[in-house]
C-alpha cells in the first residue's frame, strides 16, 4: 500500500465525491493525494491553434483552483495536482503504476443518465496495477452510505481459492476505520443435488452443506484472524449467487472489498462477471485488488 492515493477529477460532482473519498482515505493512511486531470487535445482541424491553447489553459485552471479547495479543507494533507494531455485512462493508468490506491468517481462529465459505471472506471478498474474504488454517484448510495466511512467494510470471498492481497487490503481497510469486516461467501448446493429452487432438497442436507462451508470459511480466515487479532471479522455465508449477494452486501457496507485476477497478456485484463455486474449496482464504493491467479 505504498505510494500516494490518486484521484481523477474532471470538474465533474462525480468525480469531486471520489476526490473527497480519496482525501478520506489517503489522510487515514499517512499518504499523500496526487489529483490527477486528463486533457486530451482538441484535433486541428476541430480548432485552431488558439482553441486548442485555451482548452489546455481551462484544464489547468479548473484542476489549480480543485488543488486549492482541497488544501483548505485538508490542512495536514500532502497534495498536489497533475494535468496531462493524454486520455483519462491512460493517464490514469500511468499514475496508477506508482500510486498505492486509485480512486475514481463511477462516471464523469460524459455517459448518459442512467448509466451506472463509465468506460474509463471500468478499464482502469480491469487494468490497473493498484487496487482501483470506484465511488458511486450520490443518488445510488445506499441508506448505509453517507459518506464519513462509519458502516462496516465487507469482503466477497472465495474460501475454496482466499486471495491473499484483496483479503488483507479489506482487514487492513478495517482496522484503519474502526469497524467490523464482514466476510461475504456464496455458495452454491453441491452439483449432484437438486436445484437450490425445488422443494426436494432436505432441510437436514442444506443445513450439513450449509456448516460445512462455514467451517471452510472459518479455516480460511484464521492467517488474516491472527494478522489482524483488533479486527472483528463476521462470516456471513450466503446461498445466492456471488453478484446478487455482494450487491445486497453493498446497502449497508462503507466499502465492498472485491478481488480481481491479474493477467500476463494484454488481452487478459478486463474484470469477471461478478465484479463487473457489482460496479454497475453496488450502493457503495467499491475496491478492486489485483491478485495473482491462484
Amino acid at each position: 500500500m505504498s505510494g500516494p492515493v490518486v484521484a481523477g477529477v474532471d470538474g465533474s460532482r462525480h468525480s469531486l465525491t471520489a476526490a473527497e473519498w480519496a482525501a478520506r482515505e489517503a489522510a487515514r493512511r499517512g499518504a499523500a493525494l496526487r489529483l490527477v486531470h486528463a486533457c486530451p487535445p482538441l484535433p486541428r482541424r476541430v480548432s485552431p491553434v488558439p482553441g486548442v491553447d485555451a482548452w489546455q489553459h481551462v484544464g489547468e485552471q479548473m484542476l489549480g483552483q480543485t488543488v486549492a479547495d482541497f488544501r483548505v479543507r485538508h490542512p495536514a494533507l500532502e497534495l498536489d495536482g497533475e494535468h496531462t494531455a493524454a486520455e483519462p485512462a491512460e493517464a490514469l493508468l500511468t499514475a496508477a503504476a506508482s500510486a498505492g490506491l486509485l480512486v475514481v468517481g463511477a462516471r464523469g462529465w460524459g455517459g448518459f443518465d442512467g448509466l451506472a459505471v463509465g468506460s474509463v472506471a471500468l478499464r482502469v478498474a480491469a487494468m490497473a496495477d493498484c487496487p482501483v474504488v470506484t465511488v458511486p454517484e450520490a443518488r445510488r448510495r445506499g441508506a448505509g452510505w453517507d459518506g464519513a466511512d462509519r458502516d462496516e467494510v465487507r469482503l466477497g470471498f472465495d474460501a475454496h481459492a482466499p486471495a491473499d492481497a484483496t483479503a488483507d487490503f479489506a482487514f487492513r481497510a478495517a482496522w484503519e476505520r474502526g469497524v467490523p469486516l464482514r466476510v461475504v461467501h456464496a455458495w452454491a448446493l453441491p452439483p449432484a443435488s437438486p436445484s437450490a429452487w425445488m422443494l426436494t432438497v432436505l432441510e437436514e442436507d442444506r443445513a450439513r452443506w450449509e456448516d460445512q462451508e462455514s467451517q471452510v470459511v472459518s479455516d480460511a480466515l484464521r492467517p488474516w484472524r491472527e494478522r489482524y487479532p483488533e479486527v472483528t471479522a463476521v462470516p456471513d455465508v450466503i446461498l445466492l449467487n456471488p453478484a446478487e449477494a455482494l450487491v445486497r452486501a453493498s446497502e449497508r457496507a462503507g466499502l465492498l472489498v472485491l478481488g480481481r485476477r491479474t493477467a500476463t497478456r494484454p488481452t487478459e485484463l478486463r474484470l469477471g462477471p461478478v465484479a463487473h455486474a457489482v460496479l454497475h449496482h453496488a450502493h457503495c464504493p467499491v475496491a478492486v485488488v489485483p491478485h495473482p491467479a491462484s
